[in-house]
């Protein structure tokens, strides 16, 4: 072999795939790999292992370097040393290097912050052991304080250190949205989730949050953010929303300091003189305006929450109570305080619970609704086909009937865990509202059609008996109008 063979040989097996490093252009060194057929895929490395690594694997985000650079600059940001002022700062590098990196290099950042910046196991066991021995002691309470502090971990410090920033509480919750659906795949994120979601419950507490009204006159790039974030019932057209902030209707929103031009959850009020039994007559452009200071009644038919890294967070209760003081004193007349609500997940659980409900029907209805299917008995099959042209079902029609009394199992006992399954009623009965009235066809929209046959619900707010609703829910048990429990089936 003469040198210049031996040389080519040589350089290359030096070659590597390139890869590039986040911030510059220049490739990365991996580990070599051997192109056997046979050979078994290497296993993910932990993240002390990537730390303390020289070279970079296939599949792996930030290479060793950068991601120990990561950390020094994360670590940095906590460092006992310095003022709040330049902790700030820091932080504030930190978010622009952030903003430039790709989703897997997002990720690396979200796993040094969740791993690398735990309580001290030691000290933490430690903790535990000596509040565990002053158990009904005189030092009990001290060994509880010494406890607290061993469990508060270098993590939060980082996090709060971000809202030095004007633009820090921004860049945290966008963040906790994107790191949502990670979470479920990756177990080693859950502690940063969990300290973002208990950090913002005490950050988005309604004390610190200002009730505002959201108006035609509001600025423009305010009524864009309504157009943007309903969830309900979208918006079409500026002439849509116009006529949702008309003079018969009012809309609230929720406004945190740190996040001023941006609702966090906002509510869409009717002031009109019964309870509202479909939507269509509330999102009609050409109806005529409704005498405000005569209404007695306001149908609450949408609310949105706007951002999905404050999930978890609940302010909507304490949104519904002020919104009511705040209309209850510019409108006297106002008695009766009720939604007019989607029901969500009903056609998805009739299609899992049919045949049960129908087992459940007495033998009359059973036989009514089997001629009505042309099937005796009637099967699952038969009644969801015949569901799917629920607008065409006259009043008399044993289907419609079938699925009203369905609708009424669905909102008054089918729980999970103890609670409601539909997501809606869960937010209202947890409220202390009762489950008052369904509608059919309250929403013949494509949406309304997919989610529950068309079908909407009105949620009661007695202002009288909301702790009494609360209590009976407590127990297992969901409060509802007498003509709802008329539709319960038996058994």
């Amino acid at each position: 072999m003469n040198a210049s063979t031996w040389i080519s040989r040589g350089v290359s097996r030096l070659r590597t795939p390139s890869a590039k490093t986040p911030g510059t252009s220049a490739p990365a060194a991996t580990e070599p790999t051997a192109h056997k057929p046979d050979r078994a895929p290497l296993p993910p490395r932990t993240l002390t292992e990537r730390l303390a690594a020289t070279l970079r694997r296939h599949g792996e985000a930030m290479a060793p370097r950068a991601l120990r650079r990561a950390l020094t600059d994360l670590q940095a940001v906590v460092d006992a040393r310095v003022s709040e002022v330049e902790a700030g700062r820091r932080a504030c590098e930190v978010m622009r290097w952030y903003a430039e990196l790709d989703a897997a290099e997002r990720r690396d950042v979200w796993l040094l912050i969740s791993e690398r910046f735990a309580p001290d196991a030691k000290k933490l066991s430690s903790a535990r052991a000596r509040h565990e021995a002053a158990a009904g002691t005189a030092d009990e309470g001290q060994a509880e304080v010494h406890l607290r502090r061993a469990l508060a971990s270098p993590r939060a410090r980082l996090l709060q250190r971000f809202t030095i920033d004007p633009d820090g509480m921004r860049f945290l919750v966008d963040l906790r949205a994107e790191l949502l659906p990670q979470v479920k795949g990756e177990r080693r994120l859950v502690p940063l989730d969990a300290e973002l979601e208990h950090l913002f419950s005490t950050w988005f507490d309604v004390a610190f949050l200002d009730l505002r009204r959201i108006s035609w006159d509001s600025p423009a790039s305010l009524i864009e953010k309504l157009i943007q974030f309903e969830a309900v019932h979208d918006i079409k057209s500026w002439a849509d929303v116009k006529n949702r902030l008309d003079s018969d209707r009012r809309c609230y929103g929720f406004f945190h300091p740190r996040l001023p031009d941006v609702p966090l959850i906002f509510v869409e009020v009717a002031l009109v003189d019964h309870i509202s039994d479909g939507i269509e007559p509330l999102l009609d452009e050409a109806a005529a305006l409704a005498t405000a200071d005569k209404a007695t009644t306001a149908i609450f038919y949408s609310i949105s929450n706007t951002q999905v890294g404050l999930r978890g967070v609940s302010f909507g209760d304490s949104l519904i109570k002020r919104v009511v003081e705040t209309l209850q004193s510019e409108f006297p007349k106002l008695k009766v305080f009720a939604t007019l609500s989607p029901i969500p997940g009903f056609r998805q659980w009739l299609g899992k619970h049919a045949a049960d409900m129908l087992l459940r029907l007495d033998d009359k209805r059973a036989a009514e609704l089997g001629r009505a299917l042309g099937s005796l008995p009637p099967t699952p099959d038969r009644l969801l086909a015949a569901a799917d042209e629920a607008l065409a079902l006259d009043a008399k029609s044993p289907v419609r009937q079938a699925l009203m009394q369905c609708a009424a199992e669905y909102l008054g006992r089918a729980t999970v865990d103890g609670k409601p399954t539909d997501p809606v009623a869960r937010f209202h009965l947890g409220n202390g509202a009762r489950v008052e009235r369904l509608n059919w066809a309250g929403d013949p929209s494509a949406k309304g059609l997919k989610q529950s046959y068309g079908l909407m619900v009105n949620y009661l707010y007695d202002l009288k008996r909301l702790d009494k609703h609360r209590a009976l829910l407590s127990q297992g048990k969901v409060a509802v109008s007498g003509d709802v429990d008329g539709l319960f089936l038996k058994g």
